[in-house]
C-alpha cells in the first residue's frame, strides 16, 4: 500500500536522509495506465551540506534510491553563524516564497513541515522561518534550498 506525503527518516552512514513527498503519478497510454512514483528526499550531513532529490520509479523503494543518489551529488554548502543563519533572507521560487531569520541560541527551529526537513538535514537548530505563497511541499523545499545556497558570510 503507498501512503501519500508519507515521512521517513533513516540514517545512512554519514547522511541524514528524509522522504518528504510520495507522489502517486499517472499516464494514459494506448495500452493502458502507466502508473509510477514519484518521491523527493532530502539529504545532508547536519554539518552544513544539504542536498534534494526528486527520484521516479515503478516502486518506492527504487524511487527513493534514485532520489537519495541524486541529492546527494548535488549537495550545497551551507553557511553558518553558530547554530543559526547569518542575517535574515527572503527567496521567491516559482509560486513560493520563504523567509528565513536567524533566532537566538536555544529558540530550536521554528519552521513549517517542509522547511524544517531541510533546515534541520542542514544542521541549523535555531531558526525562525514562515512560507509564504504556496502549500505545495516540493515549491518550498527548492525555495528553502536556493534561499540557504542565497545566504552569505557577514563580517
Amino acid at each position: 500500500m503507498i501512503v501519500k506525503n508519507q515521512s521517513v527518516n533513516t540514517e545512512l552512514g554519514e547522511y541524514f536522509e528524509r522522504v518528504v513527498q510520495v507522489n502517486r503519478v499517472s499516464k494514459k497510454t494506448k495500452g493502458g495506465d502507466r502508473r509510477s512514483l514519484s518521491v523527493l528526499v532530502v539529504v545532508g550531513d547536519k554539518k552544513g551540506r544539504v542536498g534534494v532529490g526528486l527520484g521516479k520509479a515503478q516502486d518506492v523503494q527504487s524511487a527513493v534510491r534514485k532520489a537519495t543518489s541524486y541529492a546527494k551529488k548535488h549537495l550545497i554548502e551551507v553557511v553558518l553563524k553558530g547554530t543559526s543563519i547569518p542575517h535574515q533572507i527572503l527567496v521567491k521560487k516559482g509560486a513560493a516564497k520563504v523567509l528565513l531569520k536567524p533566532a537566538p541560541v536555544g529558540s530550536g527551529v521554528i519552521a513549517g513541515g517542509a522547511v524544517r526537513v531541510v533546515v534541520e538535514a542542514a544542521g541549523i537548530h535555531d531558526i525562525v522561518s514562515k512560507t509564504l505563497g504556496t502549500k505545495n511541499k516540493a515549491s518550498n523545499v527548492y525555495a528553502t534550498l536556493e534561499a540557504l545556497g542565497k545566504l552569505r558570510k557577514i563580517i
